[in-house]
C-alpha cells in the first residue's frame, strides 16, 4: 500500500528549506524502507502566479489524495497588494486546512540544551523547556462570518470579523489536548478570555465538562493576556496549553522565541484520523529568500513529526531528531541561532550536516 506525501515548497524561503527537508525524508525513506511516494504541488503566491489562485484545483486534488503534506511557507510582499483578499497566498494555506478538516494544530516548543544561550531569556528561565501548544485551527475569528469592510451611514469605514466556536469544535480540540496531556506530564492549561468574550465562556464550560473523562489530568484556566506574560516570566510552569485559533497563533510564536529561534519550531496540523500537514511555525521570510541562510531545522523536525503522527514510524522520527541534536552538538548554527564560538553555516550546509549525522 502506497504512502503518499505531497510536498508544497510555497514562497520565499519555502523552496530552500523544503529542499533540505526532502533530502532528509528521502534518506530515512530508504534507510527505514518506509515506502513513501513524494510528489510536488503549487500553493500560495506560487500557485497564484501559475494558475491565478493560491490553491489551484490540481493542488487541492493532490492534497485530498495524499496521506501527509509537507509545506514550506506562503506569502510575501509581491502579493500583498492584491485587492481581492481571496487571491492572497495565505488563503491557499487556510483553504487546505479547511478542506482537509485539519482542526488540530500541535506546536511543540522544546529548547535544545545546546541553544540555551540563543534564547533572549536567561538560561535558568528556559533550560529544560518542553511545552506543547494545541491550537484549534479551522474555526474562530479567522473563519467566522460575517466578515468584511463596510461604509457606515456617516461615511466611516468599518472592519468587522466574527469570533465564533460551536460545542463540537471545542470538544474535539479539547479531547486532542487532554489525550496529549495524558502522554506527557498530565497538566493542561486552557487559555481563553472568558471575562470578556462569550465564545470563550462556552470554551471554558466545555473544557470543564471534558475534565472528568481524564481524571489524571490537572486542568487549569488562564486568560490569554496573563498566559502571554507567564510564558515570558515562568514558561516551565506549562506542559500542554490548549486554546483557540487566534490566541494559539500568537502564543505559539511567543513560545518560539523561548527556544532561541522560531526557525527551530515544527508543527503538525491533523484531522481526526491523523492525516496531517506539517510545516515550520515561521513564515516565508522574504527578506532573506534566495540567500541560502535560512534555518531548515524546523522543517526537518516537521518531517520527524510527520513520520511519528501520520505514519507511526517512531524509529525514523527519533533518528531525525537525534541527528539534529548531534549537529547542534557539533556547534553548527545558521544565523538565527548563532552565538560566538559556534560555526556559522547556510541552509544547504545545515541540511547536509543532518544528512551526514543520519
Amino acid at each position: 500500500m502506497s504512502k503518499k506525501v505531497l510536498v508544497l515548497p510555497g514562497d520565499g524561503i519555502g523552496p530552500e528549506i523544503v529542499a533540505e527537508a526532502v533530502k532528509v525524508l528521502n534518506k530515512v525513506n530508504e534507510s527505514f524502507s518506509l515506502g513513501l511516494e513524494l510528489e510536488e504541488g503549487l500553493v500560495g503566491g506560487a500557485g497564484y502566479d501559475a494558475a491565478g489562485t493560491p490553491l489551484p484545483a490540481e493542488t487541492l486534488e493532490k492534497a485530498l489524495a495524499a496521506d501527509a503534506i509537507l509545506l514550506g511557507a506562503v506569502g510575501g510582499p509581491k502579493w500583498d497588494k492584491l485587492e481581492d483578499r481571496a487571491l492572497r497566498p495565505e488563503q491557499g494555506l487556510l483553504g487546505i486546512r479547511k478542506n482537509l478538516e485539519l482542526f488540530g494544530n500541535l506546536r511543540p516548543a522544546i529548547l535544545y540544551p545546546q541553544l540555551a544561550e540563543a534564547s533572549t531569556l536567561k538560561a535558568e528561565v528556559v533550560s529544560g523547556l518542553d511545552i506543547l501548544i494545541v491550537r484549534e485551527l479551522t474555526g474562530g475569528i479567522y473563519f467566522g462570518k460575517p466578515r468584511g469592510i463596510r461604509t457606515l451611514e456617516n461615511g466611516d469605514r468599518e472592519g468587522y470579523n466574527t469570533y465564533v466556536y460551536n460545542e463540537t469544535e471545542i470538544r474535539r480540540i479539547g479531547r486532542v489536548a487532554f489525550e496529549s496531556a495524558m502522554k506527557r506530564n498530565k497538566k493542561l492549561c486552557s487559555v481563553d478570555k472568558a471575562n470578556v468574550l462569550e465564545v470563550t465562556v462556552l470554551w471554558r464550560e466545555i473544557m470543564e465538562e471534558l475534565a472528568p473523562e481524564y481524571p489524571e489530568v490537572e486542568l487549569s484556566h488562564m486568560y490569554v493576556d496573563n498566559a502571554a506574560m507567564q510564558l515570558v516570566r515562568a514558561p516551565k510552569q506549562f506542559d500542554v496549553i490548549v486554546t483557540g485559533n487566534m490566541f494559539g497563533d500568537i502564543l505559539s510564536d511567543a513560545a518560539a522565541m523561548l527556544t532561541g529561534s522560531i526557525g527551530m519550531l515544527p508543527s503538525a496540523s491533523l484531522d481526526k484520523n491523523n492525516k496531517g500537514m506539517y510545516e515550520p511555525c515561521h513564515g516565508s521570510a522574504p527578506d532573506i529568500a534566495g540567500k541560502g541562510i535560512a534555518n531548515p531545522l524546523a522543517t526537518i523536525l516537521s518531517v520527524a513529526m510527520m513520520l511519528r503522527y501520520t505514519f507511526g514510524e517512531g524509529a525514523a522520527a527519533d533518528a531525525i531528531e537525534a541527528a539534529v541534536s548531534k549537529v547542534l552538538d557539533q556547534g553548527l548554527r545558521t544565523g538565527d541561532i548563532y552565538s560566538e564560538g559556534m560555526t556559522r553555516v547556510g541552509t544547504a550546509e545545515m541540511g547536509d550536516a543532518v544528512l551526514a549525522a543520519l
